[in-house]
């Protein structure tokens, strides 16, 4: 546990309410993926859709992995653990990701107050937890350039790796004039993965990936958080082919491979950066 002097412990005092404010966030998620597990009729579409599928594992990774680590997270950052504040960002911001879709993108239905509660808090834990980052205080926090140099790279990398997927899709039916396929898998008006990752997080993954290769002390903490997110969104896609299975339809389990193959790398990177991270 740092000391009453360590970078975090002041970052930590600054973020207190946005740490407590988070234990609703992560209270209501769990609540709300609950009920939409035991009834996935909340969604109002054909249960048989895609969308539904995937909905119902995003909702089994919350309840089951998202909601418990946050909770932790902050309760070990309340007592001043830097790696601790760094993934409590990153599972914020997969929350925020996520429920920006369930509040906006499903039709309106009785779990439409919680979700929107959920974006609420959660927006704002991670806006108040980002704006407490003290640049001065990450530069002591992150001595390892070589960490963080893999680090920056990675991230600028799986970005680009992701536009370059969206786009192999949706450039074409752009350009001729039709939908995309995952728009008629999905049955929604237009893909809110697809929104969401062009116009916010693909580029603040490359905007911080670009700040750690150039040295800049904000983006250490925050780049680990944005790593953190990056490997979470891989869950539910992993999950998807065998909640599909077991609903009686065909699981497309060829994409455990790339997804698994790149969470891993994930995973291995912020162990790296993390076990850097110097606890004064």
């Amino acid at each position: 546990m740092a000391t009453g002097g360590s970078a975090m412990n002041t970052t930590t005092t600054r973020a207190q309410v946005w740490l407590f404010l988070s234990f609703g966030a992560a209270a209501l998620a769990f609540v709300g993926s609950l009920l939409a597990l035991i009834d996935s009729n909340v969604y109002y579409y054909d249960l048989s859709s895609s969308f539904s599928f995937q909905a119902r594992a995003q909702d089994l990774v919350n309840a089951v992995v998202v909601a418990p680590l946050l909770v932790a997270c902050a309760v070990l950052a309340l007592r001043g653990s830097e790696r601790a504040f760094v993934i409590w960002l990153g599972v914020l911001t997969f929350t925020v990701y996520n429920y920006v879709i369930y509040a906006l993108f499903i039709p309106f239905g009785s779990l439409y107050l919680l979700w929107t509660a959920v974006l609420g808090l959660s927006l704002y834990s991670l806006i108040g937890g980002v704006t407490s980052v003290d640049s001065g205080q990450a530069a002591v926090m992150f001595p390892s350039r070589r960490a963080l140099t893999v680090s920056g790279i990675v991230l600028v990398v799986v970005s680009g790796l992701f536009a370059v997927l969206w786009l192999a899709e949706d450039l074409p039916a752009v350009i001729n004039n039709y939908t995309p396929q995952s728009v008629y898998d999905l049955k929604v008006p237009t893909n809110p993965v697809h929104v969401l990752d062009y116009a916010f997080f693909l580029p603040a993954g490359v905007i911080l990936g670009v700040m750690q290769l150039r040295r800049r002390a904000f983006s250490y903490p925050v780049g680990g958080a944005f790593l953190v997110f990056l490997l979470l969104t891989g869950l539910p896609i992993l999950v998807t082919p065998f909640v599909t299975s077991s609903l009686g339809s065909e699981g497309q389990y060829w994409i455990l491979l790339p997804i698994g193959i790149l969470t891993a790398v994930l995973a291995g990177m912020i162990v790296w950066l993390l076990r850097s991270v110097r606890e004064v």
